[in-house]
């Protein structure tokens, strides 16, 4: 079951600025400006694997960042340095032609299993290092170390945590439209890589999400015939029923709590449907809102895709129960349901952000489909993008970010990732088309490596050394282009 609508609000993302102390971007409201990075390849001090990943590195964090819509990385062809001359010092002014304002440079090298690596970020036009820092994890991870330098960088320049060493869950679809479309729960990290197939195929699966504590995905499966709850436990590679619910036609469109213990979720019974809560440990199942009708205008009424606020306290809502789909909010327990939805259309698949400061919404009108933002009261909706077919935002960890799924009117399925100016949009990489993408909170490093070394280090500032002269003269400032 896919619910289908869009509308979008947000707290834009302003301009770069530098301090008195450093170069920084404030995240506040209007044009934003991409900021110049320049991002060379990490050196390997011998000519082994090392200097492959050494460049894979980079590849990785350009694109991190150039996602972000916050980061212009420059040509490499334009660079003034190569990487072993910037193990002594960068030659700031020779950079400063390129309009480079920050550079990040490194050291990789592997050893006993693991992979370290250095990396220092600098404020050109200051002079200055803004970051160092040495991590380590087990070689067989080494892509993740890309991704903790990208999110190191963005918290360093932005002020806020990043949000690319995650995982994404989504369903992975191929073949022909209709009965015949295999569907499969699938994983994959932010850019594309490591991707693995949860479920074989043989039967359908819907919208997929992630527990905060990245433990489990709860998904609908079509696999017992009727539509279901189902959930995957990660590290035990394993799937179950989350559970019979006798007398009820169907289940569907679950979320965590925040603290990974309960599930919100719709049963249907008869024509209607209404929302629950259930703890997964005890099973026990707690009512939240009616079956019955409210209104003249239906014999039945829906109330679906609940999703709790950060704090726990409230529970976020579509329901017709007013004749028409709108966004509800209640307490945790059922209590005070209002509506705050007023714009317009039909609403659907509220999604409350991890900051707590926006709720995300699908929303059609006029058969335009939209996804927007609104604050908890329902103040300040704004719609972010429109499409043929756009749906199930979901936020990115540091609710700077939406992801959705798209449909153009030929009918593939991507998913898509939309800053909260709407400004940037990019598509996501994903092996074929996909539907109802899911992201999981950041992964912490003790996921990545059991080894103690896995944590960062400081690395202080490079020594003033003089950096060798250029072999060639450097290149003007056209050559970024």
């Amino acid at each position: 079951m896919r619910f289908l609508k869009v509308l979008f609000t947000a707290v834009c993302l302003s301009g770069v600025v530098s301090s008195a102390s450093a170069l920084k971007i404030e995240i506040t409201q209007g044009q934003v400006k991409a900021t110049p990075i320049a991002i060379t390849n990490f050196y390997a001090p011998a000519a082994n694997d090392a200097s492959k990943k050494g460049e894979e590195l980079a590849k990785i964090i350009t694109y991190d960042l150039k996602t972000s819509g916050l980061f212009e990385p420059l040509n490499p062809a334009a660079f003034v340095q190569d990487s072993a001359s910037l193990q002594q010092s960068p030659r700031f002014a020779d950079w400063r032609i390129l309009n480079a304002q920050c550079l990040l440079c490194g050291k990789v090298e592997e050893s006993g299993g693991q992979i370290k690596v250095q990396f220092r970020l600098f404020d050109v036009f200051k002079g200055e290092q803004l970051l160092g820092l040495e991590l380590k994890v087990e070689s067989s991870k080494w892509r993740r170390l890309a991704h903790m330098i990208a999110d190191e960088i963005y918290k360093r320049i932005t002020g806020e945590e990043g949000y690319f060493n995650t995982k994404l869950a989504f369903i992975d679809e191929s073949g022909p439209k209709g009965k015949r479309r295999v569907r499969r729960l699938s994983i994959m990290d932010y850019d594309g890589a490591d991707v693995q197939h949860l479920t074989n195929g043989s039967s359908i699966v819907l919208t997929p999400r992630y527990a905060p504590n990245n433990q489990q995905i709860a998904y609908l499966s079509y696999e017992e015939g009727a539509p279901q709850v189902f959930l995957y436990d990660l590290p035990s590679n394993s799937k179950k029923h989350l559970h019979t619910f006798a007398g009820y036609n169907m289940s569907f469109a679950p979320r965590f709590s925040p603290d990974s213990t309960e599930i919100v979720m719709s049963l249907q019974k008869g024509g209607s449907s209404a929302i629950y809560l259930m703890n997964i440990a005890t099973k026990k199942l707690t009512n939240l809102t009616q079956h019955d009708a409210v209104t003249s205008t239906s014999s039945h009424h829906i109330d679906t895709s609940p999703c709790f606020s950060p704090d726990g306290s409230q529970i976020v809502f579509t329901s017709d129960r007013g004749g028409i789909e709108n966004i509800y909010i209640m307490g945790r327990d059922g209590s005070n349901p209002h509506r705050v939805s007023f714009g317009g259309g039909k609403y659907s698949q509220p999604v409350w952000s991890p900051r707590g400061d926006l709720i995300a919404f699908t929303k059609m009108q006029g058969g335009v489909f939209y996804i927007g933002v609104m604050r908890p009261d329902g103040s300040d909706e704004r719609l972010i993008t429109s499409g043929y077919l756009v749906e199930a935002p979901i936020w990115s960890a540091n609710g700077r970010v939406l992801m959705y799924a798209k449909e153009e009117r030929k009918g593939r399925a991507q998913l898509y990732a939309i800053d909260l100016t709407g400004r940037y949009e990019h598509k996501i990489k994903t092996p074929r088309e996909a539907s109802d993408g899911a992201w999981s909170q950041l992964l912490n490093r003790s996921e990545m490596s059991s080894n103690a070394g896995s944590k960062k280090t400081p690395v202080p500032a490079a020594p003033n050394r003089p950096a060798p002269a250029p072999a060639a003269p450097a290149p003007t400032a056209a050559a970024a282009a």
